[in-house]
């Protein structure tokens, strides 16, 4: 006869006791509650720290100007590969990784959660020294390619030489940062950047032009203390994960490589990585078709371009917040309530970046006048707000939608998208030189880019099958 086994009833006498709470019934606002005012929440913080980003841009441009016009242009110069490195190392591969460590937690699996966090550090460590070695070794060509020559080469290559020879250091702090944010931990890495911020301006500036007792390093110096600020921050963040403080421990020694570790971060973060390349490579094409129509047009449009960097950063700010969200609810089966989070948070960031945009466009000189009077470059920055600030609408929903992407492991779609971009502008470019059109007719091909890659980005997450396929049995 075959056994049956049949639970004990408890005596009358005596209720059945609960099961003890377990990381599986603890509830988690990022997995369980309510969906707006938590991206809310831990949107916040971003915004403060992205706002201290700006500053520490416009303190910068302040205080180097003061070592001379050579300054300005070669950190113009040396400007756009450090922006790629923090974006690539914050937003794409830092993306990738905090992605992987909140499906880990979704999924409540703690130690799968640890263990990516040290592959992450090492992927981070590894792309660092890579970037050192592609600037050590190739720097003056390239900066010679941009048009970097005499004094304001040297004054560049003084900076790369400095920055990029520490160039582990901001691999460091955004990986440390993002494997924060993947655990749900907004306010401390949001902080730390801020604090970074603070102490690159004040060490930036007392080394770059030689305050008090300290000599003056030029260049080199403004490359050192934004080091030294980076420096400091990861310090902090490194103690508080390995304290056992935060949601995981990072633990380096006795850490047994994994193949699929780096796979579930590199699938996403690799990929990730070509939407900066591509982002950066449509405001060169586009910058060198303008400069055609003279310096004017050229402010004008680095006006325009000046503004739709600030208004993004609101939609970076709501789609990094995304990231764990999407990523616990991956992680957790539940697909749905993670397409409700994108879309929710591409909803936020399309109307906040779309209400800002249409108001500069509707009043143009409420940020025009804050960079010029010359009429020229007034006349062109107020034709090109008009025709693109309204879509940079697009723009922001795209970002968010990257970033939801990564959530969720499907960037694919939203770096095509961008691909699509960059094809538009170029083919579009080479359209409009060819018929003679003005520059009217580019800063319109500009606006209609934006929407190409809004709509695309949201065609993309709308058609892509997001959580595990189901297999047979």
């Amino acid at each position: 006869m075959t056994d049956v086994a049949v639970a004990a009833t408890p005596p009358p006498d005596q209720p059945p006791q609960a099961p003890p709470p377990s990381a599986a019934t603890t509830p988690n606002p990022l997995l369980n509650g309510p969906i707006l005012p938590t991206l809310l929440r831990l949107a916040w913080p971003n915004v403060i720290a992205l706002t201290a980003g700006t500053c520490v841009v416009i303190a910068e441009t302040a205080y180097i100007g003061r070592l001379g016009t050579e300054a300005l242009a070669a950190m113009a110069l040396v400007f756009p590969f450090v922006i790629l490195t923090m974006t690539m190392s914050g937003g794409a591969m830092g993306g990738g990784a905090a992605a992987a460590i909140a499906r880990a937690l979704g999924a409540d699996d703690t130690e799968r959660a640890a263990a990516l966090a040290g592959h992450a550090l090492l992927i981070g460590i590894g792309f660092g020294l890579l970037f050192t070695a592609l600037m050590l070794l190739f720097g003056r060509p390239l900066l010679q390619l941009l048009g970097g020559r005499g004094e304001v080469l040297r004054q560049a290559l003084d900076y790369v030489a400095v920055f990029f020879g520490g160039g582990v250091v901001p691999w460091l702090m955004n990986t440390l940062s993002a494997v924060l944010r993947g655990t749900g931990n907004m306010k401390l890495p949001s902080f730390m950047v801020l604090t970074a911020a603070v102490l690159q301006i004040v060490l930036g500036g007392i080394l770059g032009l030689g305050l008090g007792p300290v000599p003056q390093f030029g260049m080199k110096g403004v490359a050192a203390g934004t080091l030294i600020a980076f420096s400091s921050a990861a310090a902090v963040m490194a103690w508080y994960i390995a304290s056992g403080r935060a949601r995981i421990t990072l633990r380096l020694a006795g850490l047994r490589l994994q193949r699929r570790m780096f796979v579930d971060i590199l699938k996403v973060g690799a990929v990730s990585c070509f939407s900066p390349l591509q982002s950066v490579l449509t405001i060169v094409i586009f910058t060198h078709m303008l400069a055609a129509f003279g310096d004017a047009v050229l402010a004008g449009y680095g006006i325009g371009a000046r503004l739709e960097f600030m208004l993004t950063s609101l939609a970076f700010a709501v789609g990094v917040a995304s990231v764990p969200m999407v990523g616990m609810a991956i992680g957790a089966g539940r697909v749905q309530r993670a397409r409700r989070i994108a879309w929710t948070a591409g909803a936020v960031s399309f109307t906040v970046v779309g209400l800002f945009g249409v108001a500069i466009a509707v009043f143009p000189d409420l940020w025009v006048d804050l960079f010029t009077d010359d009429p020229r470059v007034t006349t062109a920055a107020h034709h090109y707000l008009r025709a693109a600030a309204p879509m940079y609408a697009f723009i922001g929903l795209a970002l968010s939608l990257y970033f939801s992407s990564q959530g969720a492991a499907k960037v694919l779609g939203p770096v095509l998208a961008q691909t699509a971009r960059l094809l538009f502008v170029a083919l579009g470019g080479a359209w409009l030189i060819a018929a003679g059109a003005g520059a009217q007719a580019f800063f319109l091909l500009a606006a209609a880019s934006m929407a190409v890659l809004g709509v695309l980005a949201a065609l993309s997450v709308a058609l892509s099958r997001w959580g595990a396929r189901v297999q047979p049995v």
